[in-house]
Order: structure tokens, then sequence, then C-alpha cells
């Protein structure tokens, strides 16, 4: 098996490089392309100066120049930032800031929209454009540099990479503040690969579609498993769910991953027949599968195993139910993935029995290494695993998830809340922090709580309770614009409610529980 995350591409191409590996719309690239790509990109970071560790942060879409520029990071000893290409200039400038990316890869467009924050980045030193012609950038932009001319670079010796190295950062909401960075080593990526592909039985046969943003560990998922079986990944960007069951159909897609709103859509569309020649599997990750779209998903395409999973960034995949065990028990969250153990643990540190609740504790070669530039964070998620012996002179680090959950007697596990007030809207975990910073901007804002409201859809819809300053009328609208101006799409609340004043704890906090309640069944109960 491959050391480092670049060697999946290195590997698979070596093996069997006339293989497709990569297909965007109507280009192909097979491993050997893609590998030769990766390797003048890798030359090409390290000409304009990339130092061992040095992150590289990615802000595009899901294009060929996407996976090369990620690779030819690792490749060339630096570490991968991938940033969600739905995020605003703001959120991205925080990425940015925090992680102190060295380089950024995007286009000519995306640069134009996120010049404002440049200026608070002094760590960026230059800009890689996908695109061939520079554009016009009001205030001062770092160093640009255009596609064709960046993979032209002589031949670099890339850094000394081993498997303990930080290969990637990827950020991810927290209960509080802004997002943060969850950092993952080449060992993490690379037996998390192997992991997957174990249960999934991927094959270098498979054809994968990636409708996911890369930015997600469960996106990324889908390169790493189909790279380090030589299978082929089909990258899209859909505007129409209908777009995905086309494209499964038009590609002879054998594996197909999405979280529970695109299901959602999917389940209430008409599937064409030849699709059960292909598809030979379903994943579904991000938060719990409706009952209802879960049946319906499995009539419309019977062929197809259906794998119910469960995941942490921070130890970027944790549990799955094997397909046969779904009619039995369509609830669960299955057992732990391959070379991992999920522990649930009581408050008072021992592990619960069958019937009990407990929070998941994640301990394994999955185990990431930390939040970036973080250590306050970090040590209240990645403790001691517990359970280990007084006499290690260095005690094992597991991740505790924060997430509540019971096991039965056969060992599977169930969901049963979160510990924290962290929000999950269409398979994005939102913090509510970030949504009432926007809301506080607003003069006549006193009390602000964004909370998430069950939803059939989206999981979670974001509601944000409100009350007025010195019993000012609060303008709904303006808020609103300025929600759809500052947060992405995926952050803007559902719905925005004026209140009196909002409920208190005895703490003197707002009490999100009661206000959660009070708005519980806004719109209605979520399939069972």
């Amino acid at each position: 098996m491959p050391d480092l995350l670049h060697q999946l591409i290195e590997r698979s191409a070596q093996r069997h490089g006339e293989r497709e590996a990569l297909r965007h719309k109507t280009n192909t690239l097979s491993y050997a392309e893609l590998l030769d790509g990766v390797q003048a990109a890798s030359h090409g970071l390290r000409g304009l100066g990339l130092g061992a560790g040095d992150r590289v942060a990615v802000y595009l879409p899901k294009l060929p120049e996407t996976v090369i520029a990620m690779f030819a990071t690792s490749m060339a000893g630096g570490a991968i930032v991938p940033v969600n290409p739905l995020l605003k200039a703001e959120q991205v400038g925080h990425i940015l800031r925090d992680s102190g990316a060295r380089l950024l890869v995007t286009s000519g467009d995306r640069l134009r929209l996120l010049a404002p924050e440049l200026g608070d980045c002094p760590e960026l030193a230059s800009v890689i454009l996908i695109d061939a012609d520079l554009p016009d950038v009001d205030g001062p932009t770092p160093a640009c540099i255009d596609w064709p001319t960046f993979l032209q670079s002589p031949p670099a010796q890339p850094h000394r990479v081993i498997d303990a190295d930080v290969a990637a950062i990827l950020y991810t909401s927290g209960s509080t503040g802004k997002p943060k960075g969850v950092v993952l080593s080449h060992r993490n990526m690379v037996a998390g690969a192997e992991s997957v592909a174990t249960y999934l039985e991927n094959t270098s046969g498979d054809r994968i579609l990636a409708v996911l943003p890369f930015s997600f560990d469960y996106g990324f998922s889908q390169l790493t498993t189909a790279f380090l079986r030589g299978a082929c990944v089909v990258l899209m960007d859909y505007l129409l769910p209908r777009d995905v069951i086309r494209a499964v159909a038009r590609e002879g897609i054998t594996g197909l991953a999405a979280v529970p709103p695109l299901w959602n859509q999917l389940a209430g569309l008409e599937w064409p027949p030849e699709v059960n020649d292909t598809l030979r599997y379903m994943t579904n990750s991000g938060g719990a599968m409706p009952r209802e779209t879960l049946n319906a998903l499995r009539k419309a395409v019977p062929a197809s195993k259906f794998y119910l999973m469960y995941g942490l960034t921070e130890a970027f995949r944790s549990t799955y139910l094997p397909p046969e065990q779904i009619d039995k028990r369509p609830d669960s969250m299955g057992k732990a993935i391959p070379n991992a153990e999920i522990l649930v643990v009581k408050e008072n540190g021992e592990l619960c029995g069958p019937g009990e609740t407990g929070e998941l504790v994640h301990r394994g070669v999955h185990v990431a290494l930390g939040y970036w530039n973080d250590p306050e964070r970090t040590a209240e998620r990645f403790r001691p695993a517990p359970g280990q012996h007084q006499a290690l002179p260095r005690p094992e680090i597991a991740v505790w998830s924060g997430d509540t959950v019971r096991l039965d007697e056969e060992g599977y596990l169930y969901f049963v809340g979160r510990k924290d007030d962290m929000i999950k809207t269409s398979g994005y975990r939102v913090s509510p922090t970030e949504v009432e910073d926007v809301i506080y901007a607003g003069e006549d804002v006193e009390q602000a709580a964004a909370l998430g409201i069950p939803h059939p859809v989206l999981g979670q819809a974001i509601v944000v309770a409100v009350a007025g300053r010195n019993g000012c009328r609060v303008d709904i609208e303006a808020l609103m614009g300025a929600c759809r101006q500052h947060l992405p799409a995926f952050m803007v609340p559902h719905e925005i409610r004026v209140f009196d004043s909002l409920p208190k704890n005895p703490n003197g906090k707002i009490d999100r529980k009661r206000l959660a309640n009070q708005m519980h069944n806004l719109f209605g109960n979520p399939a069972e």
C-alpha cells in the first residue's frame, strides 16, 4: 500500500497507466497523463519557492486542475488546503489567513472576488491562475502566474516527506467562532482510503461520480479510494439533481456518494432502468438518512447496494452499516470501519454497555493530528483514549466526537444527538456563531440565536430568533440581505423570527434548547 497521498496516483500509473483516471465533461486523463500533470505542477510549486510543509490553498470547482494542484502539493512536500468553492470572500480570507497559505490556486473571476481580502493575507506570496489571461484586479495582490506558464517550470527536487507529515488541512465549522482546520497526515488519508475501499470493495473497474466538494472529507475520499484502486473519477458540479441521475446513466457510474438533502431530491425522481446495469453501490454520510428516502432509492435502483456511513473530519471516516443489515436496523450507524475502534464512553470515563448512552470516541490510525493553530480546541477534542494501561509512557490520543450514541446488544451504533449547538444542514456543519455574527451587525438587534430546526429535506433548517434593541423594530429583509451578502448559500437562514425577548437559562445565557423546543415542529416532522 502507498505511504504518501500522491503515491496513490504513482502506483496506479505504474500498474495501468493507460486506464482512465479522471473525466470532466468530454475530457479524459489517463493515469499516465494525470501523473505527468501532477509532476509538472509539483515542479511549478517548488519553482515558486514552496517550502517543506507550506500550505497551498486550492479555491476552484471540480476541475482536472483542481485535482492536479492538490496532489502536486503533496508530491512537492506541501500541505493541501482545499477551499469550498461555495464560500464567499470573507470565509476564504479567514482560511487563507488562519492556514498561513503561501500559494493560492484559483481562477481569474474568483481572484477578483477575493481581492479585498488579499491585503490582509501577508503570508500569501503567489497566486496560480488556471486561466491563460491575468485579470485586472483592484488593489494590491500577490504575484500571479498563469497555469500554462506554471506547468513549464524546470524540474525541481521535492522536499522529503514521510507518512507522519501533514498532507492536508480541511476546514470545518466548530460549535463557536470561525471554521477550524483539521490537520490530516499522509498516514491518516492513505489509511482512510484503504479502509473505505476495503468495505466498498472498490476495484480498478469502478467509475465514481464526484459531486461533493473536495473540501469535505467525504468528497475528498472519492478521489483517494478511486486512485488507490486505479478506478476512474468523473468530476461533476451539478445544477439540478436530475443532472446527477443523467450522469450516472451516461457515464456508467458504479459508485455514487451523496448527503441526505441530495438523496431526498434524487429519491423523488425517475431513474432510468439502465442505471441498474452499472450502479454497484450508493453511500450516505453527513447526516441521518430518512427511512422513506432510503426505501425509495432502494426501490428505484434495486441492483445497487446502499451503505449508511458516519464520519468525522477529525478521523476521516468512522463507521458503516453493511447493506445486508439495512432491513434489520435501518436507523443504525453500523460498526467501526476496518482498522479502527469505536468506543461509547460515559461522562465518568467508563465504557457503556448495550442500551447505554455515551459519547462516541474514535481511536486508531485515522485520528487527525489536531486543529491547526488552535491548541485549546485540540486539547478539548483530542484526548487520551479510555482504558489504557497506566504503565504506558505516552498515552494514545483518540478523538472525542461530541456526538452522543448508544450501542445495541450486537455492537451496532445508533446516533442520539450532539453535545454542542452545531447545526447540520444540507450535509454541512454550521456554527451558530458564524450566522449570529452577521445578524448582530444589524444595529437594531440586541439578542440573536441561530438554531437547527428539523427539516424534511435539509436535515436541519437554520432559523434565527432575534429580539430588537430597546423595543426597536427589526428589519428582517435587511438582515436576510446581509446574510446573503456575507454568507454562503448553505449558511443563509431559512427564516428569521422576531421575539420581544429571548428566554434565558439560570446562567443568564440564551436558552437555546427552550427556543428550539418552541420551534421544533416549524417545518413538520422529518420523514421517518
